[in-house]
């Protein structure tokens, strides 16, 4: 089955008006009896092909993101923390549509950025605005804007796009003030705006990360309240390789050497 609002309002969304119109007439006579095919199916699937073509060929020109990545090119075998299926079921973008927030935690190396930039892609194609930064370079520019007096201004322009992507949260710690500049920003996209994070660390560890326990339980509050949170254990692709070339396990012993004449 089809869900017939979820389809018009895809084709609203990407301003396909003549479809729209089309598919309602359609779902009208078919609802009244008077379809020549005797159900919607087909146009309904038809339409929706079109729809999904349409967003795909609307790529910026300018992609948001550091590099391409995409679920298909995703080694879950090598990640048996993760659920596939959930993770499928994530690039059907249903959350985006409810405006929640989506955590992917776990170490360095994991395939957190893969999978963020993988599910990015997925928005787009479904019509969504979609804007990736990494955490530093967006508290970077949050606390620059403040200095100069522009701070309303970048805080609209972050919280605009429908699914904002903050890319390793944790890896430094914030100042208070950038923490404070931070909060804003999830308080604006709070319950209208999709985010996802990737972060190295578990979100117990969070008041360490904005060093301010206050004001990153109000930052946990608001992204916890509508979310999913996907927390992968298992070892770094980077390292998996290095180790099968016996160079990560050369470099610990001479490493261990080292410390031992000293």
């Amino acid at each position: 089955m089809v869900d017939h609002d979820a389809l018009i309002e895809m084709l609203t969304r990407l301003k396909l008006t003549a479809i729209r119109t089309s598919s309602t007439i359609f779902w009208t006579k078919w609802r009244g009896g008077n379809s020549p095919c005797g159900k919607p199916w087909p146009s309904f699937a038809s339409a929706r092909s079109l729809a999904r073509r349409s967003a795909g060929s609307r790529w910026p020109a300018r992609s948001p993101f550091p590099t391409v990545r995409d679920l298909s090119g995703f080694d879950f075998s090598a990640q048996p923390s993760l659920d596939p299926g959930q993770i499928r079921d994530l690039a059907v973008c249903r959350w985006i549509a409810h405006g929640d927030t989506l955590l992917l935690l776990g170490p360095p190396g994991v395939g957190k950025t893969h999978l963020a930039i993988a599910l990015g892609r997925e928005a787009i194609r479904e019509g969504y605005s979609v804007l990736f930064v990494a955490a530093q370079a967006l508290v970077a520019a949050l606390a620059k804007a403040h200095q100069e007096g522009r701070f309303e201004e970048r805080l609209a322009f972050y919280a605009k796009p429908k699914l904002l992507i903050v890319d390793e949260l944790g890896y430094l710690p914030f100042d208070p003030n950038a923490a404070h500049l931070f909060f804003q920003l999830v308080s604006r996209r709070y319950e209208r705006g999709s985010r996802l994070i990737t972060s190295n660390r578990s979100v117990g560890e969070w008041g360490e990360v904005f060093g301010d326990p206050v004001v990153a339980t109000a930052i946990l509050d608001r992204l916890l309240h509508h979310s999913h949170v996907i927390t992968i254990r298992g070892d770094s692709y980077r390292l998996r390789e290095k180790r099968r070339a016996g160079i990560f396990n050369s470099a610990n012993l001479n490493m261990e050497k080292a410390h031992d004449a000293r």
